[in-house]
């Protein structure tokens, strides 16, 4: 196994991650390589020859991996595993990986290798996890300051701070059906692959990376006591029920309008005023939990 660690990871992540590789090297030779930059994770990845490549990190790791490994044409021929170190790791938590480290590297040592999907757009960049755009984009933007702060509420902070923003003006067209016509104000438009953002928040509480399908949130709470419900019911994992959201499962979508700003895995891009995605089946290979409990 080669196993890549952030070369700014502190004291406690490199605590934790000794104890996981002591477990991982019951079954394997493991190499283990820090990664400060793009060059270095290349660097990295011309030497795994083959190996299982486990990314000791967050869900910002896995995406830059993951990312990296689908520019140079390697994800599908990439086994992978994960060692959750990050604030939020949302998908970990979607794809039952143990938060726990040891029991993390316990899962990769039995190696249960199965078919994730992933999402990509129009500039074929990938999303492993979750793209989010308007009020949830702009609390990750407001709340990467509060993380770095006061960690996983940092999300919850930058909510509250993004939660009087305008709505925008968005036409959302998902396979081939239009949601929003660009006409009306939206709160957010979320594209899930996985369930949860900011540390276990369910924006999309019925996704699934390995169903084929992309779980669609269009919100149309602009007014402000809607914004309160609807903020309840996000908090209570109801709000695919509410009277301003339009839930859609989908392979397709695409968003254009007014300029606004993403989320994609945790990462900011933007100002964007068109963006396509679309699921790309089958596209990663993950070594996860066994889905037979008697195995």
């Amino acid at each position: 196994m080669l196993v890549l660690t952030n070369a700014a990871a502190g004291s406690a992540d490199e605590k934790h991650l000794d104890l996981a590789v002591t477990v991982l090297r019951r079954g394997a030779d493991v190499e283990i390589v820090s990664t400060g930059g793009d060059g270095e994770l290349d660097a990295a990845l011309d030497r795994r020859r083959g190996r299982t490549l486990v990314v000791a990190g967050g869900d910002g790791s896995l995406h830059l991996t993951a990312s990296r490994l689908h520019e140079r044409r390697e994800l599908s021929d990439t086994v992978l595993g994960l060692l959750p170190l990050g604030t939020g790791n949302d998908f970990a938590r979607g794809t039952q990986i143990p938060l726990d480290v040891e029991q993390a590297a316990r899962v990769i040592v039995a190696g249960h290798v199965r078919d994730v999907d992933v999402i990509v757009d129009d500039h074929d960049d990938l999303v492993v996890n979750n793209v989010h755009l308007g009020v949830g984009a702009d609390a990750s933007r407001y709340g990467a300051r509060w993380k770095k702060r006061w960690g996983r509420i940092g999300y919850p902070v930058g909510v509250l701070q993004a939660a009087f923003a305008d709505p925008y003006r968005l036409r959302v067209v998902v396979d081939d059906e239009v949601v929003a016509d660009g006409e009306h104000g939206l709160l957010e438009v979320s594209i899930g692959n996985g369930a949860t953002v900011g540390g276990g928040l369910a924006l999309n509480p019925g996704a699934d990376p390995a169903d084929g399908r992309l779980d669609v949130m269009v919100a149309r709470a602009t007014g402000a006591w809607r914004r309160v419900t609807y903020g309840v019911d996000l908090a209570r994992a109801r709000h695919p029920q509410h009277r301003d959201v339009v839930h859609r499962s989908a392979t397709r979508v695409e968003v254009s309008g007014e300029a606004v700003h993403l989320s994609a895995d945790g990462e900011i891009a933007g100002p964007i005023t068109r963006r396509e995605w679309r699921l790309l089946r089958n596209a990663m290979n993950m070594i996860l939990p066994a889905t037979d409990p008697d195995r």
